[in-house]
This record gives structure tokens, C-alpha cells and sequence, in this order.
């Protein structure tokens, strides 16, 4: 390590050495700065229906047609724990026809763990999706609304969450599908309960990465169900779900001690081919025990200078910054975080599978998986994993593969063409075709 890094490393060290005993527990403490309504909403406690709106505030839309607000509403996680979730909604002017209009929930993808990470936070949120890495991409994180233009052409409400932890309070379950995907039913309903938008019941899921994982994790047929809640029976009509993962493919057939430990040092392992995969490994696995609290400590899987460094970094820094840090400051040696070998590995994948998609049922509704050859952030085999559980059970599973070499963040816009009339077809009531014929 330079002079430098080691000067850098030494400060970082000695700040986390200063912080207070909650931090190195595991309940990092966040000084990062987010706009006023997220200050307020920061002092809110997560009491009300599920879905229940408890701050919003109108902003511009540069979409024609459109009015848009920020939200923040009650959710919950996997565990049933209240909570308090961020977000976005668009929807068209005008009066609404008779049953109400559709509405599009949409999921995010990775954009990391710190209050300040939720796409709604930044300047002029309601817009198209606009990424991160792609040239015409405008700022450091990924934000807006897939198709937004089109669907509110086409008299559809919009609705992004943050999930929460990423402007609502409480640490963000990264990559944690159930409960991201709670979270975006509740945005549903929280979109439902404003008049102002004139929404209907009628809903259709859609995700790309982590926001994949949130939409499958949202086919939860006794949660979507549930009653007394701001916005009772929405009728979920399909899931889109670009890029899948499913890491409980990581699991063996008999989850002991024996298989739970080759289960976490094969995910470790193959999530830590380069600083960028390790900062994604490392978040889930802040995510993951943020989830489980009282079951799961980070120095069971990272050293103690590793969970140390980590939680500081995940608690005040969004993905791409978190991922540069580890790389100033670690270099080639990001993996000396990792314990040689892990701790407390049977509780560990247990709550890895917990809070995966649930491949274990049959989606409520028909599921469109799209994916590019070329993405080694979510392998395929992922999205084929998840599709060779649900078949057998009576679900309705289309995979597409994307023409073209495509990689993982070209995947969202190569797939417009075909998740748009599939979307129209499925709220407009059509069948959807038997994806698992020939499996």
C-alpha cells in the first residue's frame, strides 16, 4: 500500500476507532446530509395502514401530461417489523376512467445503503430512467422511471420506491427481495390511496437488478392480500423482471453446517472477483444482517477491521463512492477483509434464503424475465434457476434473451421493445402465452 492509502487508511481507521459503541454493533451511525422533506421524514415514526402516506410533496415533471410528488409511506420488512419507505409518484392529468388507471410499481436497482441513496432524492426526479454507466447517463447514481413517457401516455400511474433505509430511517436491507419487495407493493398502495392520481386496482411489478429481486419478492399472494391496509386489493397482473438474482440458487440440497459453510464461502468467493463485485457481496451481506439482527453479526463472515471499515463505509456512502473507497484504500487486497474462514455460516444462509426471491411457490401472476448474454453481474443461470423451481409448480415463466451482446446495464433499455406490449397485454386482460412450455 502507498503512503498515501496508508495516510487515507490510518484516518479512516481512527475515525471508526472514535466511533460510538452502536457503530461497531452493527448499527453504524450516519451523518450524510439529505434534502428537507427526507430530514423530516428522517423524525417520523412508522405508525399507520401499510401503504399509508405520511408526508408527500409535489415536484416538477418534465413528462407532458404529468403531475409527480415525492412520498414517504409505511411499509414493513420480511419479519413484519414497521417501517418507512420513500419514493416516487407519476401520474397522468386529467379526470380518470371509469375503474381507475393501472398502476406501474417499479423497483430499482443497486444504488447502495445510506439514507442518501434513494433515487428520489435527487434534483428533478421525475423522469425516465436515467443510468449510471451508460454515456448519457447525468449524474452519479441511477434515478427516474423506466418508460415514463409511454406509460403515462398510455394512462398508466407510476410509482418508484427507495425501499426502505434509503431516505425513511432504519438500515437499508439491500438485496434482501421479500422485504424490498413489501416495499413495493406498499408503494402500490400508497399510489392508490392518493386521489390525486386516480388510480385503479389493477398492478403491474417491474424491476431490474436488485429491483428484479424486489419484483419477484413482491409475488407474496398472503401480503398482497392483506386487508386494512391505505389501499386494499390491488390485483397484481404480471412481474418484469430484468436481470434476476436469486442467490438461494447458492444453496445446497441439505442446508447443515457442513453445506451452509460451502454455501457462504462460494458466494463470498464468487462475488469477489473485482472491488466492485466485493462491494456488492459486502452490501448484501450488510443488508442481509440488518434483516437479522439479532441472528447475524458482520465480523461472522469479514474480519473485525473488515466489519469495522464496511459498516462505516455502507452507513454514509452510495454504491459507486463505496466501491472507490475500498479501492483507494484496499487496492488488490480488498479480500484481506474477509475472514479465511466464516463464522456462524448455518444462520447466515438460512437468512440468505429467507430474504431471496421465493422460488418455492407459484407466482401469483405471469412473470417476463429479460436478460443480456454478456452480464456477469447477474448471471443468467439465475434468472434459469428461478424459472426451473416456479415451472413445476404451475407457474407462468417467460425468459427472453436479449439480441445483441448485452451486458447488465445495457439490459433496461434493450428490453423496452418487448416488456412494453407485454405489460399493455397483461392490463389489458389478455392471457399471457406459457412461458414453461418445454420445460
Amino acid at each position: 500500500m502507498s503512503l498515501p492509502s496508508r495516510i487515507a487508511m490510518a484516518a479512516l481507521l481512527a475515525a471508526v476507532s472514535l466511533a460510538p459503541a452502536a457503530a461497531m454493533a452493527g448499527e453504524a451511525t450516519s451523518t450524510v446530509a439529505v434534502p428537507p422533506f427526507y430530514q423530516d421524514v428522517l423524525n417520523m415514526k412508522p405508525e399507520g395502514k401499510l401503504g399509508q402516506i405520511i408526508k408527500q410533496e409535489k415536484v416538477d415533471t418534465p413528462i407532458a401530461g404529468a403531475q409527480a410528488w415525492r412520498i414517504a409511506y409505511v411499509s414493513s420488512d420480511l419479519n413484519d417489523k414497521p417501517t418507512i419507505a420513500t419514493g416516487l409518484v407519476v401520474a397522468p392529468l386529467g379526470e380518470a376512467p371509469a375503474g381507475g388507471r393501472p398502476i406501474i410499481s417499479w423497483s430499482h436497482g443497486t444504488t447502495g445503503n445510506a439514507q442518501n441513496c434513494g433515487p428520489s432524492q435527487v434534483e428533478n426526479p421525475a423522469r425516465p430512467l436515467n443510468q449510471y454507466f451508460l454515456v448519457n447517463g447525468n449524474s452519479w447514481t441511477d434515478y427516474g422511471l423506466p418508460s415514463l413517457a409511454e406509460f403515462i401516455k398510455d394512462g398508466y400511474v407510476v410509482v418508484g420506491t427507495d425501499y426502505q433505509g434509503l431516505g425513511g430511517g432504519g438500515r437499508h436491507q439491500y438485496a434482501v427481495a421479500k422485504t424490498n419487495g413489501r416495499d413495493a407493493i406498499n408503494a402500490a398502495r400508497a399510489a392508490g390511496s392518493m386521489a390525486e392520481t386516480g388510480a385503479g386496482k389493477k398492478t403491474l411489478m417491474i424491476g431490474w437488478s436488485q429491483g428484479a429481486g424486489s419484483t419477484l419478492g413482491a409475488s407474496q399472494a398472503d401480503y398482497i392480500a392483506k386487508t386494512g391496509t391505505a389501499y386494499d386489493g390491488i390485483d397484481v397482473v404480471g412481474f418484469v423482471a430484468m436481470s434476476v438474482p436469486d442467490l438461494a440458487m447458492y444453496a445446497p440440497d441439505k442446508l447443515d453446517e457442513a453445506g451452509a459453510t460451502k454455501m457462504v464461502n462460494d458466494f463470498a468467493t464468487a462475488w469477489s472477483v473485482d472491488s466492485f463485485a466485493f462491494a456488492h457481496m459486502s452490501m448484501n451481506l450488510w443488508g442481509t444482517q440488518a434483516a437479522f439482527p439479532d441472528k447475524l453479526q458482520l465480523s461472522d463472515i469479514f474480519t473485525d477491521e473488515g466489519a469495522q471499515v464496511l459498516d462505516q463505509i455502507y452507513a454514509n456512502k452510495c454504491v459507486h463512492v463505496a466501491t472507490d473507497t475500498i479501492n483507494f484504500n484496499y487496492g488488490q487486497n480488498y479480500k484481506s477483509l474477509l475472514r479465511p474462514q466464516p463464522q456462524n455460516t448455518l444462520a447466515w444462509a438460512q437468512a440468505i434464503v429467507a430474504g431471496s426471491v421465493d422460488n418455492t411457490v407459484k407466482p401469483i401472476a405471469p412473470v417476463l424475465i429479460l436478460y443480456g448474454n454478456k452480464d456477469t453481474t447477474l448471471p443468467p443461470v439465475m434468472g434459469e434457476y428461478y424459472r426451473s423451481k416456479v415451472c413445476p409448480l404451475g407457474g407462468n415463466v417467460t425468459r427472453i434473451q436479449l439480441p445483441g451482446d448485452q451486458n447488465h446495464f445495457t439490459t433496461p433499455p434493450e428490453s423496452v421493445p418487448y416488456y412494453l406490449p407485454w405489460i399493455k397485454d397483461r392490463i389489458d386482460g389478455k392471457p399471457a402465452p406459457d412461458g414453461c412450455a418445454g420445460n
